[in-house]
């Protein structure tokens, strides 16, 4: 009797999990299947080409230059020889076989494309031969994102890229050659399924502000021809705060990267040589012996001007590159574009090519400011934000998501930072404002551990010294058998001029830890933790407690004798994560912030 009870309620329960998965199967049947533009066919088909031809290209050039600078080939070219025939037809075949094959490819799989709607999830189906289907829950999605070639902005088409909370092993979802609408539509409803699955609470906020400058204009009339495709403008809510970048901003943004702190080295590097070519030519005078060895070493039709006619290339050179740099920069922010729309950050620029990065504010874990060398000096700053990332598979979107970074101002004044926290990420407003600064001990431990252990100046000037001494011992072993004393002469004026770069590099080493012992502070109060990590440049971090993963106090003996340890703080920014750390804090401090931590599985080592 039980038994047949038994087998009753296992026949019950399996006609109603067949039932259920009819009625979950006819769900997702009748389900809207929303499909990608058809410039997937066509357009994806000719960069598919286009990358085959130049792959072609690179591969066949190496063969065909030489053939067509000898002058037996170069004439059966010229007078139509059969070889050249041949070499002309296989490369068309190439070129008609890689274009059918790149369009029929996309055109079969352009039927096996779309992305759906669920109750909890959003869907993305693809492949021919090898069926993908992806499944993201609305609540874990991280950021929706798009890019958009100069040939995509055309057409009014554009790439979607949806990033969840899973990091590196959790890839983002790219939808290809969505309309313009479409993935405005997309992006809002995105949204709005992940709010309402959340519970997030739409945010009122202050009026929007504003900044411009002169690139804005052609970037907002690209935005309203939109693109061949592009379709109607999608309302995707409400601003509550938005900014722009100035004309000074957008212009020192370019010029004030790195190469211009490379620029100042090579131009002292460049005097110094000068300064130890008088000293040979004064030396040389007195002497003869000067004169004699540029003579041996076939260099007087350049005279004494070669030194100079170097340094001023080299700084020809990072002046263009320099040049170059900025206008890059320019074209690369033009247009751009940092709001607060409901429960989202949402940042857009470029002038050619668009980009467009939207982030739940959820899942912002930092707020970053940081400055180089040359910002640090005019007072301005980069402001960023560091946010949960995941890897697309293609080595990322751009630069301004570098290591899990959007970047909301490239550069701005250090006392307009509150003001844009405040209005863009309301919820980092409440810094701490009691700084808890490195102990004066930590001043000579930086220096020792700058300027010795990880002085790459001073270890190098050691390195040539010794290379140095076996030079000249090789030269008093064997005289002119082992080097000329032309090459004497020349091998002596680049060591000299290597010597001057490890001074420059100790020097620099030295005044950045005397930086950075008085500039580096943490603090922490109820809800946040602030560092800075000062230096020539300097970089501050703001976590809120509720985003650090974990923290712990570490210490050697010498830290321990000098009664100070190092603190790192753990957030999930970044890819694999993210360590904020400030190294020789006092003993006394990392230990309060220890307990500030707890609960928490801190470990102390």
């Amino acid at each position: 009797m039980d038994g047949a009870q038994n087998r009753e309620n296992r026949e019950n329960r399996e006609r109603r999990g067949m039932r259920e998965n009819r009625e979950r199967r006819g769900m997702r049947e009748n389900r809207e299947r929303h499909a990608v533009h058809s410039s997937y066919i066509w357009l994806g088909g000719l960069q598919g080409a286009a990358a085959v031809l130049a792959a072609l290209l690179v591969g066949a050039l190496p063969q065909i230059i030489p053939e067509l600078f000898n002058p037996d080939s170069l004439g059966q070219f010229v007078n139509g020889g059969l070889a050249a025939i041949i070499i002309a037809l296989l490369f068309l075949g190439a070129v008609i076989v890689s274009l059918a094959a790149s369009f029929i490819y996309r055109l079969v799989s352009y039927k096996h494309i779309w992305y759906e709607f669920g109750d909890e999830e959003f869907s993305f189906y693809s492949g021919v031969f090898n069926k993908k289907r992806v499944h993201v829950p609305y609540r874990r999605i991280q950021s929706v994102d798009q890019t958009a070639s100069l040939l995509q902005r055309v057409f009014g088409v554009c790439t979607v890229q949806i990033d969840t909370a899973g990091g590196a092993s959790n890839k983002a979802v790219s939808v290809p050659f969505l309309r313009k609408a479409d993935a405005e539509a997309l992006r809002a409803d995105l949204f709005a399924r992940k709010s309402a699955a959340v519970g997030a609470p739409f945010r009122e906020a202050d009026a929007p502000s504003s900044f411009g400058n002169v690139l804005d204009a052609p970037a907002e009339v690209w935005d309203d021809v939109r693109g061949v495709f592009a379709g109607s403008e999608v309302d995707t809510g409400r601003i509550s705060f938005q900014y722009g970048i100035t004309n000074s901003e957008l212009i020192l943004t370019g010029l004030s990267n790195n190469t211009t702190l490379v620029l100042v080295v090579v131009g002292i590097i460049g005097v110094f040589s000068q300064v130890a070519d008088f000293v040979s030519q004064m030396a040389g005078e007195a002497g003869g012996a000067v004169a004699e060895v540029l003579a041996d070493a076939g260099l007087a039709l350049f005279g004494n001007s070669l030194i100079a006619l170097i340094v001023v290339g080299l700084i020809a050179l990072s002046l263009f590159v320099w040049v170059m740099s900025a206008l890059g920069a320019c074209i690369s922010f033009g247009g751009f574009k940092a709001r607060r729309r409901g429960d989202r950050i949402e940042v857009e620029r470029g002038l050619l090519q668009h980009r467009f990065h939207g982030v739940s504010v959820d899942r912002v874990q930092s707020v970053v400011v940081k400055q180089t060398f040359v910002r640090r000096i005019f007072g301005f700053c980069e402001l960023s934000l560091g946010k949960v990332d995941a890897s697309s598979g293609s080595g990322g979107m751009d630069d301004s998501l570098s290591e899990g970074a959007l970047i909301v101002h490239p550069f701005v004044k250090v006392d307009r930072v509150p003001e844009i926290v405040a209005g863009l990420v309301p919820e980092f407003a409440d810094m701490p404002t009691e700084r808890r600064r490195v102990p004066k001990v930590a001043l000579r431990r930086a220096l020792v551990r700058r300027t010795v252990i990880q002085g790459w100046g001073l270890w190098c000037a050691v390195a040539l010294a010794l290379l140095h001494v076996g030079v000249m011992f090789g030269v008093g072993a064997y005289g002119d058998g082992f080097m000329s004393a032309g090459e004497l002469f020349w091998f002596d004026r680049i060591a000299l001029v290597g010597y001057v770069a490890c001074a420059v590099a100790e020097v620099l080493a030295a005044v950045g830890a005397v930086l950075w012992a008085r500039s580096s502070w943490f603090s922490f109060n109820r809800r946040f933790m602030q560092v800075e990590n000062g230096g020539l440049g300097s970089v501050s971090v703001c976590l809120p407690r509720e985003k650090i993963q974990f923290g712990f106090s570490k210490s050697n003996p010498l830290q321990r004798r000098a009664k100070v340890a190092t603190i790192t703080a753990r957030t999930a920014a970044g890819l694999q994560g993210t360590s904020t750390r400030l190294i020789d804090a006092c003993e006394e401090d990392a230990a309060a912030w220890l307990a500030w931590l707890v609960p928490g599985g801190n470990v102390i080592e």
